[in-house]
């Protein structure tokens, strides 16, 4: 057996370690879905839902900006075609400069270090500015 954390794995354990504990029957209710929706999605037979169902599981759980993030990118490798995290598309197509830098880190094959550093880069200007740290 392996533990591999996948999106519905992610659901079930933050549904069930929620205080007070969310019953699967509730937690669907809470989401206007069914239970048999709802336990598909969490053993991993169905896709992750929609933005406005994932946006709802977020704030239900109470998921912190990391625990979101994850959420997004275990729900994007559910999907069966090459997806973009749910938090991302607007954020990507509202800004011409993310694009262009996607375009081009494409273009030059850009590697792992090279994304590295530049994420670092923006982490430091962030907890310059005073802004929560990312």
């Amino acid at each position: 057996m392996h533990d591999e954390v996948t999106f519905g794995t992610f659901i079930r354990k933050k549904r069930l370690s929620a205080e007070p504990h969310i019953s699967l029957r509730k937690f669907a209710e809470m989401l206007d879905i069914s239970p048999v929706y709802m336990s598909n999605i969490e053993t991993d037979r169905n896709a992750a839902p929609k933005e406005d169902i994932l946006a709802n599981i977020a704030r239900i759980l109470e998921l912190n900006k990391e625990e979101q993030e994850l959420m997004y990118e275990l729900a994007a490798k559910t999907k069966t075609y090459t997806a973009v995290p749910e938090d991302l598309p607007e954020y990507i197509s509202s800004n011409e400069y993310a694009r262009i830098a996607l375009r081009v880190a494409k273009d030059v094959d850009a590697t792992d270090k090279e994304w590295i550093e530049f994420i670092e880069k923006l982490k430091k200007r962030s907890r310059k500015d005073g802004r929560k740290n990312v």
